[in-house]
């Protein structure tokens, strides 16, 4: 199990798309998102890694239950009762849009993934510029262990824009982890290389609300070849 100071160390983005960097905005987010705690907290998955201890194979399209597994990072944050979910793409992002069914997500592109989670992390808090969310459910995709009830747990924690919350296992920081939009431009303005949150967490330690969700999730990570027997 990884410290959720890796928010921060693993996941890697790529990019292409509209001008915009983003797509496929039917039916989540926006004005309308903004109706009820669905739309209030956005959910967020950074699946642009390249997958380079796998051998170059992209976490987002590694087979999960017959499906490439950002597929599964998604349904749970829809799960926890996300209406509007951003998916932040990288490595081979035109195979992700091909073969992944992401309708309803907005596709955040990231031509520089290889500079690591960091500055995945910036592209998809600035893609919720404007959208009228008050907090974002950060989820990686490569933890297929952590589940719905985990991030549900983590999303009821939600107060207001100054809500900083994270899934903890044996009281130890974990995934998946809640900014209120009062944190973005700090979180942004830290995130560099592979290190995501982990300074600002570090930083506003006192203020981040510990939810324990050791006993309804399993933290492990698809790094390496031994990880993909986790894989179902």
């Amino acid at each position: 199990m990884k410290h959720m100071d890796d928010l921060n160390r693993r996941n890697e983005p790529d990019g292409e798309g509209d001008a915009d960097g983003r797509d496929g905005q039917a039916g989540a987010g926006g004005r309308d998102g903004q109706a009820g705690a669905g739309g209030e907290v956005a959910g967020l998955v950074l699946a642009a890694g390249g997958g380079r201890r796998l051998g170059g194979r992209p976490k987002a399209l590694l087979t999960h239950r017959g499906r490439p597994l950002v597929e599964h990072a998604v349904a749970v944050l829809r799960a926890a009762g996300c209406t509007r979910v951003h998916v932040v793409v990288g490595a081979r992002a035109a195979d992700v849009r091909r073969l992944a069914r992401l309708e309803g997500c907005v596709l955040v592109d990231n031509p520089r993934w290889e500079e690591g989670m960091g500055s995945s992390l910036r592209a998809g808090l600035d893609s919720l510029a404007g959208t009228g969310a008050r907090a974002v459910l950060v989820s990686l995709v490569d933890q297929p262990g952590i589940g719905s009830e985990a991030a549900t747990r983590v999303r009821a924690a939600f107060r207001d824009e100054t809500s900083l919350v994270s899934a903890a296992y044996e009281g130890v920081r974990g995934h998946p982890v809640l900014f209120g939009s009062a944190h973005w431009a700090g979180v942004a303005a830290s995130a560099a290389g592979d290190r995501g949150a982990r300074a600002y967490l570090r930083a506003h330690q006192d203020a981040v609300t510990l939810v324990e969700c050791g006993d309804v999730a399993r933290a492990y990570d698809i790094d390496t070849e031994a990880d993909l027997g986790h894989l179902e």
